[in-house]
C-alpha cells in the first residue's frame, strides 16, 4: 500500500484508511467483537495503517475493539479517536469541548484503547459554547504531556480551523467527502488545507454504502440503522440518486473494476493530501476497496466523471436539519 502525508505535519499513513464505526455502531448491530478484531487485523496485514474510532461509537465499545485488535501491532499503525460530544445514558446529547472534558476524554480513551498516546485526536464537532482557542490550547497541553501526537478537527468551518491552527497546528480535518458530497470543494475546506498544509481525511467516501451499487430504492433499512433517518436514504431520494450509481457502474465496466473502486479512485485523484477511510464489516469488501489504490483514472476519465456528475442533482440533505446545524461552525 502506498503512503500519503496528512498535509505538512509529517504524519504518514496508508493511502486508504479504515473507518471502524460500522463494526458495532450506526448501521445496525454490526458484527461480533471477535469478528471485528479479526477484520481489523486483516486490514493491517493488507497494508492499512490509519484506523479511525471515537468515544461515541458504541458508545465506548468501538474504542475497546480497536484497542484489542491493534495493541499487538501498535508500532505499525496510526490510531485516531475523537472528543467533544456529550454522552448521557448511552446517547449522544450535544457537544462538550470544555477543557476539563477534553482532558477526561483523552484519559478514558487511552484506557479503553490500551495505549500510551493517541496519534490523532479530533474534535468531533465544534462546541459553540467554548472558544476554539481554548480547545486548541487544551490539545496542545495534551501534546506537550505526551498523551496526544496530532490535533484534528471534524466538520468545522474554514474560519474556525484557521483560528485553531494559530494556537495548535491542525494536522487533519475529517469531513464527509465523496462524489455526492462535495461541499469541501466550495466551502473553503480545500483552500484552507492547501494553504495551511492540513490533510483531509474523507469519511463516508462511499456515500454510506449507496455509491457501491449495493443499495437502491427497494432496500429495506432497519430501524436501528441511522441511515433510516437521513434524507438521502428515503426511497424517493435513492431512486433519483441512482443516476450517480449508474455513472459509477458505467466507468467501472470500462475499467474492469467495481463501482466502489471507481468512487475511491476518484477521491484519491482529487488531491495528494486526501485519505479516504471507507468502513466495512466484510473482508471481501475490504479487499475490494483496497483495489482502488491500483485503479488509475486518466485526466480525460476524471473530466468525464466530473462533467457527468455535475449534471446530476443530488436529492436530499446528507443529515437531518438538527445534525446539519452542528456542522460548519
Amino acid at each position: 500500500m502506498k503512503k500519503r502525508r496528512l498535509g505538512s505535519s509529517g504524519l504518514e499513513v496508508s493511502e486508504l484508511g479504515y473507518g471502524c464505526m460500522g463494526l458495532n455502531h450506526g448501521y445496525g448491530s454490526g458484527i461480533g467483537r471477535k469478528d471485528a478484531v479479526a477484520l481489523i487485523r486483516n486490514a493491517v496485514e493488507l497494508g492499512i495503517t490509519l484506523f479511525d474510532t471515537a468515544e461515541v461509537y458504541g458508545p465506548y465499545t468501538n474504542e475497546e475493539i480497536v484497542g484489542e485488535a491493534l495493541r499487538p501491532v501498535r508500532d505499525q499503525v496510526v490510531i485516531a479517536t475523537k472528543f467533544g460530544m456529550n454522552i448521557d445514558n448511552g446517547k449522544m446529547v450535544g457537544t462538550n469541548s470544555h477543557p476539563e472534558q477534553i482532558r477526561a476524554v483523552a484519559d478514558a480513551s487511552l484506557r479503553r484503547l490500551g495505549i500510551d498516546v493517541i496519534d490523532l485526536f479530533y474534535q468531533h464537532r465544534v462546541d459553540p459554547q467554548v472558544p476554539i482557542e481554548d480547545v486548541a490550547g487544551t490539545v496542545r497541553e495534551l501534546i506537550v504531556a505526551g498523551k496526544v501526537r496530532h490535533f484534528g478537527m471534524s466538520e468545522a468551518s474554514a474560519a474556525t480551523v484557521r483560528r485553531a491552527h494559530v494556537v495548535q497546528p491542525v494536522t487533519a480535518l475529517q469531513n464527509e467527502y465523496s462524489l455526492w458530497t462535495r461541499d469541501c470543494e466550495s466551502n473553503g475546506i480545500f483552500a484552507v488545507c492547501s494553504e495551511l498544509g492540513i490533510g483531509l481525511v474523507a469519511f463516508s467516501p462511499l456515500g454510506r454504502g449507496f455509491l457501491t451499487g449495493t443499495m437502491n430504492k427497494d432496500t429495506a433499512i432497519g430501524e436501528s440503522d441511522f441511515r433510516k433517518h437521513l434524507p438521502r436514504f428515503t426511497p424517493q431520494a435513492m431512486a433519483k440518486n441512482q443516476a450517480l450509481v449508474d455513472l459509477l457502474k458505467r466507468v467501472a465496466v470500462a475499467k474492469s473494476a467495481a463501482p466502489a473502486q471507481v468512487a475511491l479512485a476518484w477521491i484519491l485523484a482529487r488531491r495528494p493530501w486526501i485519505v479516504p477511510i471507507p468502513g466495512t464489516t466484510k473482508l471481501s469488501r475490504l479487499r475490494e476497496n483496497l483495489g482502488a489504490a491500483d485503479l488509475q483514472l486518466s485526466a480525460d476519465e476524471l473530466r468525464d466523471i466530473d462533467r457527468a456528475a455535475s449534471a446530476i442533482a443530488v436529492e436530499g440533505a446528507r443529515y437531518p436539519e438538527h445534525l446539519m446545524a452542528a456542522t460548519g461552525r
